[in-house]
């Protein structure tokens, strides 16, 4: 009879009972995941009326497996580009509930009498919200148009990687047992360094390959590429003392920027099914259901912490961000759950062994709990905000009101702005890669060559050269670098008074090059040596191949960029920025093959008319187009992008019937925006009605919103005058609304001259 091994045993228990539960969670319209947690505790050591596992090491390794491809397919999702689109709601309000949610969990932790640690891991677990649950939760509830999605979508990708790097300041923190701030300030600088690091060598180097080789690159060679990536970027981050999680993080969101991210993340599904599956049936296996029932009262009341602190510092953070009540409180309400990521942290914890192992069953029962409240917490989201606009006082409203509308101003940047901007990316971006490639040559090189050459004067300064070559261009740009000339000329020559910060900062830069010069020099000379050089090295070297060191710099900063916006370039004319005044927002709806809207044209449908709504884009196939004209037909499968409230959408949608695809539509930057034009005496448009304008025309653009004495007028008629002080909401093409801007003022002096004539 031939011997099975155990783990295939093992695995086919598993396996099976998780695809049994699956199909029954399925049934019941439940989150899959909680089916894989309670597949886990039945075949479990904790439960004896099903046959159990017996290598639970072997699966806890799987399980790490499934950790990885996790995090790995999270940053194929995530993309740094991604991080700086969510604007400041989504930043400031995610950051903000973070903070206060990991100090709840360590409050509540040390109130219910637990250890510093796991009260440091509760505040972590009880962070982060589920982006399984809420994308489920809003596909069923028909919520995916509406506008507050938007910022829950924004502050998921902000708690992602909050959660990120959690992981990593926790494991750091559990293994020194120490809480002093200057640690932990020494592993956060350890940890922006090595990410900057990674992205920038990775962004480098990466797409460059999948590039070059795209012709030979078929499904299988992507697939087994991309893993191979993952794992060895794993690799190097454990060697820098990082989670494994890290790494496989890491090395998703530098392949996002690729062209074969799509690809990737296609192709990479059923192993992150897989293993993701196996991970979160480990999470069940470790579920002891004793300790469940000693520890109800404290899962009770992690419960409502979860549930009321994160509906309200969500909601206090939103509306702190500009938004209005009605979107906070919805945002918030939607983000009361915890999920993955904290089964993530709590398995993190028993792995380190740090945590009790109470804290594990507590995390998955407040989250299972949490799963179930979610759609309900979203239903009555709208009604406790009828509830609150009736019980506020009218002081508080009006309040409420002006700050949100005060915040959705379009500010104007500064040239010190840019200037301040421009200059900080350059310095610590070059900066970090010379000192980065200063350490792997004094360190990882020089140690290599000295285990085969002695270390002399003359090795050292064979590797000195080889250095200083590799960081000639980055030191280069760090002092002679400027990339927002316009904005530094207009500063020198508006006042006087400002050459003396500007000549300010260019020195500061010299002074950090000739400082990492003398950092470079002294990781192979000694100190007085180094100092007493560097200056005059850096000078002469400058003098002498400054146009070389210019050219190769613009290579290599030509070659990141276009690694960076690979994706982006190739899929341009698809997406587009929004800027959103109100309740109105954009949202993508698609025409099915039955809707009544079929085969008539914009003017005939009268969709302005009956549902207060106006259609922007429409995208039929490969083609685009902007700002239809009332003469376009409307046919099956056309994406229509419209404007409109969350109750105009929902009326509208009815009769447009939206594809079941799931997607929910972020938009991105393109050639049309939503900006905002506040009226002045001088302006030509003042007291002409909006259709004499000329608006439509010099913008190929639409007036969608007015605003005037403080009220609001969505859609308004285009007999309307246009009045002084009047802010008009403009739909239409980016630079013809600048251009537009920016001779409205001149146009009107040609006409008082004409007039005058």
């Amino acid at each position: 009879m031939t011997h099975v091994p155990q783990l295939i045993v093992d695995l086919s228990l598993i396996l099976t009972m998780a695809g049994v539960i699956t199909l029954i969670f399925k049934k019941l319209k439940q989150p899959i995941v909680l089916g894989y947690i309670l597949a886990g505790l039945l075949v479990g050591p904790n439960f004896h009326l099903f046959p159990t596992i017996t290598d639970i090491k072997t699966i806890e390794i799987w399980a790490e497996i499934g950790v990885i491809f996790l995090l790995f397919n999270l940053g194929l999702e995530f993309s740094f580009k991604k991080l700086v689109k969510v604007g400041n709601t989504a930043a400031i309000t995610g950051l903000f509930e973070v903070s206060m949610m990991l100090a709840t969990g360590f409050i509540t932790g040390q109130l219910l009498g637990w250890s510093k640690t796991d009260s440091l891991f509760l505040g972590g677990i009880i962070a982060i919200s589920s982006t399984t649950i809420i994308f489920r939760a809003f596909d069923e509830l028909g919520m995916k148009t509406q506008q507050f999605t938007r910022v829950v979508l924004g502050i998921l990708v902000i708690e992602d990687l909050a959660a990120v790097l959690l992981m990593v300041l926790l494991s750091t923190l559990s293994i020194s047992q120490q809480f002093a701030g200057i640690e932990m300030l020494q592993s956060i600088c350890k940890l922006f360094f090595f990410l900057t690091i990674w992205f920038l060598g990775g962004i480098f180097v990466f797409p460059t390959l999948l590039r070059r080789y795209r012709q030979l690159m078929n499904d299988e060679s992507v697939l087994i590429t991309s893993v191979a990536l993952c794992f060895g970027m794993v690799f190097l981050v454990t060697q820098a003392g990082f989670s494994a999680a890290l790494g496989a993080f890491i090395m998703g969101s530098i392949l996002a920027e690729t062209t074969h991210a799509e690809k990737i993340e296609h192709l990479l599904k059923p192993l992150k099914d897989l293993f993701g599956a196996v991970f979160f049936i480990s999470v069940g296996m470790l579920i002891n259901p004793t300790l469940l029932i000693q520890y109800a009262v404290p899962t009770a009341i992690l419960v409502l912490v979860v549930v009321f602190g994160k509906t309200f510092f969500v909601t206090l953070g939103a509306v702190i961000s500009g938004q209005p009540l009605k979107k906070s409180l919805q945002s918030g309400m939607s983000l009361s759950q915890i999920g993955e990521f904290s089964f993530i942290i709590a398995n993190l914890g028993l792995a380190l062994k740090v945590t009790s192992n109470f804290l594990y069953p507590i995390a998955v029962g407040v989250s299972v709990i949490t799963t179930f409240t979610t759609p309900y917490m979203m239903k009555a989201s709208e009604p406790l905000y009828e509830w609150l606009e009736k019980v506020l006082p009218e002081k508080w409203r009006l309040y409420l009101n002006r700050y949100s509308t005060s915040t959705e101003t379009i500010g104007q940047t500064t040239h010190w702005n840019s200037i301040l901007k421009s200059y900080a990316q350059t310095i610590i971006l070059n900066s970090v890669v010379v000192i980065g490639i200063v350490l792997a040559a004094s360190r990882q090189l020089a140690d290599e060559l000295h285990a085969f050459i002695p270390e002399t004067f003359i090795t050292n300064s064979v590797l000195f050269v080889i250095t200083f070559l590799l960081v000639s261009p980055f030191l280069w740009a760090l002092v002679f670098k400027r990339s927002n000339r316009k904005a530094y000329s207009a500063i020198w020559l508006s006042r006087k008074y400002s050459r003396g910060p500007l000549l300010l900062l260019e020195l500061s830069r010299v002074l950090i090059a000739i400082i990492l010069m003398g950092f470079l020099l002294n990781s192979f000379f000694a100190t007085p040596t180094a100092l007493s050089v560097a200056g005059g090295i850096m000078v002469l070297g400058f003098a002498i191949f400054y146009q070389r060191l210019q050219q190769f710099y613009s290579k290599i900063e030509d070659r990141f960029l276009q690694n960076l916006n690979a994706r982006q370039l190739e899929g341009s004319g698809k997406s587009k920025r929004i800027l959103l005044p109100w309740d109105a927002h954009f949202a993508f709806l698609e025409v099915s093959a039955d809707s009544n809207l079929i085969g008539k044209t914009l003017q005939e449908l009268k969709i302005r008319e009956h549902f207060g709504i106006n259609v922007v884009l429409i995208e039929r196939g490969s083609s685009t187009i902007h700002l239809p004209r009332p003469t376009e037909v409307l046919y099956p499968c056309d994406r229509i992008e419209v404007i409109g409230t969350d109750d105009q959408l929902d009326d509208f949608r009815v009769h447009v019937e939206v594809s079941t695809n799931g997607d929910i539509y972020m938009a991105h930057e393109d050639s049309i925006v939503l900006e905002r034009i506040e009226v002045r005496n001088e302006y030509n448009i003042r007291g002409k009605s909006i259709r004499n304008s000329g608006i439509r025309e010099k913008t190929q653009g639409m007036i969608v919103g007015l605003e005037r004495n403080g009220e609001r007028i969505l859609n308004p008629d285009s007999s309307m005058i246009i009045e002084n002080l009047d802010v008009l909401w403009i739909a239409g093409d980016r630079d013809l609304i600048k251009e537009f801007i920016k001779h409205k003022t001149a146009d009107s002096s040609e006409e008082v001259a004409t007039e005058i004539g």
